[in-house]
């Protein structure tokens, strides 16, 4: 009875009560670049958890350093995401393809080439330079080049079903409204190439301004160039444009809250945390479009298949975003998540976690140099007296990059037209295909997700156990003067109605405030506490 309903599940037979989706990978082979990336893993996972008849699913992966391809692809398998697919004994079916898309052909062998063009028919592209400050001419190389790279692979294909290329739904950050279509540029994308090829770094960087029409980043503008190209070079092949917008820890699958880096979100929350970031620039009401990478994966399975079915004549654009569906704001994330970085700290701070995050950039500005500069020089300044090396200062550079990139999305708010994910959503009727592919984001709870996601990044990203919880919590009172309450979502009231103890060290803005108001400062400062502590280490 089980095997027949594998049978049902993930195989064609030809019977009415085929899932679509599981049919249409039966028998099939994917390339998937990006394989080593955050998507790229959780993509993986789920091809084979879900599409049990795929027959194998090549990574392109290059060497790097000493290692192999097959060696860094060993370490991918080695996440904690793979665990059910290594107890059921189909990792085997993921085979390291070396290549490279910075290399003409793609760096493949004649031997590998032959393989991919007579047994791949799905490609899923998401290998992407995601550096926000990556230098014009290495963004073209990877993020539009590369695509191009790819798509010359899926023309020589024997049979290509479906090329799903991951864009961004900030691509197109420079209109108020952004469609599920691919709008023209002001300087067409060849000649942005041609020009890349002989300007120097800091000639581009100069003309940035002008070629990147209000485009915060490279990385924003080169991922519209790839999706133009795509529309011009793509004819005759079934292309589909996933545009995720911000993808963060995974929701239900494989693993709720799995996320293994800084990028997006992640940082912020490890940095809050911390006590390191205690003063950010944003509209509090602004939408916080996140996208959970399992939907996201999810999306880019059925999108496969969707394309396939319809043999669109031109690329078919998915805005991977919340639009009204269920949003949330970025007042929302804040608040949501205060209490539970409190209840679950990190063990190792920096300042008792605190302080505010501001609507007027110039107070930001003034927050930024009394509560991170200034405690930064002095931190520096005791570490070079006792012979360390000073880091502050330069972390809380990076910091400040970081943090001016982020501002045009927490101070901007886009419309983003979702049909196209209503169509998609649509089109999945069979039980086991909504099982396995429904990507619908209304469904969860918020408040519950940020919970698993802040969990996720103390547990995957910072690798502290959660049985070190009741520790962290202890040191964490020991600096705060303050006793952390054991909050669970289940017993949580509704934020906003906790209160929580204030009563801790005050922040440099409050000690900034009290001097100039001639009060005494009552307590001590936290970062002084940390840094006299750290220096006698």
């Amino acid at each position: 009875m089980a095997n027949r309903k594998m049978a049902v599940a993930g195989t064609s037979n030809g019977t009415a009560t085929e899932a679509p989706i599981q049919s249409f990978f039966c028998g099939k082979s994917a390339l998937v670049t990006g394989a080593s990336g955050f998507l790229g893993k959780v993509l993986v996972e789920k091809l084979l958890r879900s599409c049990h008849g795929l027959d194998n699913i090549y990574c392109l992966i290059r060497s790097k350093d000493s290692e192999s391809p097959q060696q860094r692809l060993e370490k991918v398998l080695e996440a904690p995401i793979f665990e059910q697919t290594r107890k059921c004994g189909i990792l085997s079916k993921v085979v390291a393809i070396e290549g490279d898309i910075l290399a003409d052909g793609l760096g493949l062998s004649e031997e590998n080439r032959k393989t991919l063009v007579e047994r791949v028919s799905i490609v899923f592209h998401s290998a992407a330079s995601v550096r926000f400050d990556e230098p014009l001419r290495k963004a073209i190389d990877i993020n539009v080049l590369g695509t191009r790279r790819v798509l010359e692979l899926c023309r020589d294909l024997k049979s290509c079903a479906a090329f799903v290329h991951v864009s961004t739904a900030y691509c197109f950050c420079n209109r108020n409204y952004v469609g599920e279509e691919v709008y023209d540029e002001k300087i067409h994308y060849q000649k942005v190439i041609d020009a890349s090829e002989w300007m120097d770094d800091e000639t581009a960087k100069n003309c940035l301004s002008v070629i990147m029409d209000n485009r915060p980043s490279t990385y924003h503008y080169t991922k519209a160039l790839a999706e133009r190209l795509l529309v011009e070079e793509g004819r005759g092949i079934p292309i589909v444009i996933l545009r995720p917008s911000i993808v963060t820890a995974a929701w239900r699958e494989p693993l709720a809250g799995w996320v293994d880096n800084f990028n997006g979100p992640a940082g912020f929350v490890i940095a809050t945390g911390k006590g390191v970031l205690r003063t950010m620039y944003i509209r509090p009401d602004s939408v916080a479009d996140v996208y959970p990478v399992d939907l996201v994966t999810r999306m880019m399975v059925a999108s496969a298949w969707y394309c396939s079915q319809k043999k669109f004549v031109s690329p078919y654009v998915i805005n991977c975003t919340t639009g009204p569906l269920h949003q949330l704001t970025w007042r929302q994330i804040f608040e949501y998540s205060k209490p539970i970085v409190l209840a679950n700290p990190s063990m190792e701070i920096f300042r008792y976690p605190g302080g505010s995050f501001k609507e007027s950039k110039f107070w930001n500005r003034i927050a930024m140099a009394l509560d991170h500069s200034l405690p930064a020089f002095i931190a520096d300044s005791f570490a070079v007296m006792f012979g360390r090396k000073p880091i502050l200062g330069e972390v809380y550079g990076k910091i400040h990059r970081a943090m001016h990139i982020l501002e045009y999305f927490t101070t901007h708010e886009w419309e983003f037209s979702i049909d196209n994910v209503h169509n998609l959503l649509d089109h999945i009727k069979h039980p086991k295909d909504r099982e396995d592919f429904d990507f619908d984001i209304r469904p969860m709870d918020w408040l519950s997700f940020l919970e698993q996601y802040i969990l996720g990044v103390r547990k995957y990203v910072l690798k502290e156990d959660p049985s070190t919880i009741p520790a962290a919590r202890a040191k964490l009172n020991s600096k705060g003067g303050s006793k952390c309450h054991d909050i669970s979502t289940s017993k949580r009231k509704p934020v906003g109605s906790e209160k929580y103890p204030e009563k801790r060290g005050p922040s440099w803005t409050d000690l900034t405030s009290q001097a100039a108001k001639g009060e005494k400062a009552e307590g001590r400062s936290y970062a002084m506490v940390t840094v006299v502590s750290i220096c006698k280490k």
